[in-house]
């Protein structure tokens, strides 16, 4: 499968001309009865060997980490951030395999964020909370610097995802360590974080509304780091998981399963939905629990659901285009409800 960067890219290259890009989106638009937009095309396999490469990353990171464990435990880090680096060289720049390059982007990034948790503990195994928090709030940092290098580098676009992550750890961090008491606001600050990124996956998506460069994978994945940094704070906040919830907390949810989904229609995007999806499944079985339906309240959660979700796949595109039509003039801004006719750039 081919992501529309690898299609822009080929235009780039000048194997494909613009006008055939343009006509080959228009068919495939046509095919499935949908613009390629609502598609949200992303690429991460180019083929079995994808998995089999991954594997083997995967293998060989575990052993290095392992390995350098036993010797000096911060040499663990050094070993799989360094190991990556050199494999991207080959797999990322050569070879450009989807998904290994992500499981090598987020060991490079995850290899250098372990390094102060490892020498923060060899040097003293009992840190204060605002001493912890620093901690958390360098190795965050030193994330974003690591996905930053790699960006420039390589260009994998989950790369600014994972480094507004770690933007975001190192404002919670910070905050931990200015305020220890804080703890009760950790939810609050990560939803005013996810906020926040979710507002720079609409700056990359609405830099590329037709959804045909770089741009739109990179916004694919922010808006896939934004979307449980949402849903899980709000939730959590309204304590669906702490007890028996009653049907008061249970119609929330759903109202608020319905607001994500006004969301996610208007910007084509789903991962809101799906980040959280398991919060409103929970509150529907609470639903028909309460309604006396205990031995099949789990059936009925899941076939109202489940076709509730699917009934959305069917009808994205019309409802998509009820959704737009009450946005006025920022619909302009939105990836659009029908194909318009590419042109040569």
């Amino acid at each position: 499968m081919y992501s529309e960067s690898d299609i822009d890219g080929a235009v780039t290259a000048g194997v494909l001309s613009p006008q055939a890009a343009a006509a080959f989106r228009q068919h495939v638009a046509a095919t499935q009865a949908a613009p390629a937009v609502d598609e949200e095309h992303f690429r991460l396999l180019t083929g079995f060997n994808d998995i089999f490469v991954s594997i083997a990353v995967v293998l060989l990171l575990l052993a290095l980490g392992q390995i350098g464990s036993s010797i000096a435990r911060p040499l663990a880090g050094v070993l799989v951030a360094g190991a990556a680096w050199l494999l991207a060289e080959y797999f990322t720049t050569r070879r450009r395999m989807a998904l290994p390059s992500i499981l090598l982007l987020l060991a490079f990034v995850g290899g250098v964020v372990s390094l102060p948790f490892t020498v923060a503990t060899l040097a003293d195994h009992s840190l204060s909370t605002a001493a912890g928090s620093l901690v958390a709030a360098g190795a965050a940092l030193l994330g974003v610097i690591a996905a930053y290098i790699h960006w420039r580098r390589f260009m994998v676009p989950i790369t600014v995802a994972a480094g507004a992550v770690a933007a975001v750890g190192v404002a919670i961090g910070l905050a931990h360590a200015a305020w220890p008491t804080i703890d009760r606001f950790t939810w609050p600050l990560l939803l005013i974080g996810g906020l926040i990124v979710f507002a720079v996956a609409m700056r990359w998506d609405m830099s590329d509304p037709q959804r045909q460069t770089r741009r739109a994978d990179v916004a694919f994945w922010l808006h896939l780091a934004a979307a449980p940094m949402i849903a899980h704070p709000i939730f959590q906040t309204l304590g669906v998981f702490g007890n028996d919830i009653g049907i008061a907390t249970a119609l929330v949810v759903l109202a608020l399963y319905l607001l994500f989904a006004f969301i996610a229609l208007a910007v084509d995007r789903r991962a809101l939905l799906v980040s959280s999806l398991v919060y409103v499944l929970y509150a529907m079985y609470a639903l028909f629990r309460s309604a006396g339906a205990i031995e099949l309240s789990a059936a009925f959660t899941a076939l109202v659901i489940g076709s509730a979700l699917l009934s959305l796949s069917a009808f994205w595109h019309p409802m998509r285009k009820l959704v737009v039509g009450t946005l006025g003039a920022l619909a302009t801004r939105l990836p659009p409800v029908q194909m318009t006719p590419a042109t040569a750039v």
